[in-house]
């Protein structure tokens, strides 16, 4: 494991982007950043990936009915025990935990579509999506460094 002693307590930052799917090389660039020395490459991984899939749910599904010009806000909050990212959407509100119950049981690999939100579901510690004021939802996933450190 890398040393955390460097690691700032708490760090958060924001980043607006399009309703595009192109701008998840951004995202993910900029998300890098935030990448802690005390963490393994494979949970780092799946942090990444369920970012890329909720960003990509958010496009695809969310804002499917909405001009490109309107925006979908990243947020990252970090402490040496966790990484939480809300991804805020203008989209119509859904109910995850219903959603969820409706997926097969197992991931299909060989799917096109559809994958998403089982894939999120199954990497990260905590995931919700709420409405959180009168047009907007935000989708939380909450990876515990502490937690899969020791899978």
């Amino acid at each position: 494991m890398k040393d955390s002693s460097k690691f700032p307590s708490h760090h958060q930052e924001v980043l607006r982007v399009g309703t595009d799917l192109a701008a998840l090389a951004r995202i993910l660039s900029w998300f890098d950043r935030f990448e802690p020395p005390h963490i393994s490459q494979r949970i780092w991984l799946q942090c990444k990936t369920a970012l890329a899939e909720g960003f990509t749910n958010a496009v695809r599904h969310a804002h499917k009915n909405l001009p490109s010009n309107v925006p979908i806000d990243i947020e990252v909050t970090q402490s040496p025990q966790s990484l939480e990212i809300r991804i805020l959407d203008y989209g119509p509100p859904f109910n995850l935990e219903e959603k969820l119950k409706t997926l097969p049981e197992e991931i299909d690999l060989e799917a096109t579509g559809g994958r998403g939100l089982k894939i999120m579901h199954s990497i990260v510690d905590r995931l919700a999506y709420t409405r959180i004021d009168s047009d907007r939802n935000c989708l939380l996933m909450i990876k515990d460094y502490t937690q899969s450190q020791s899978l």
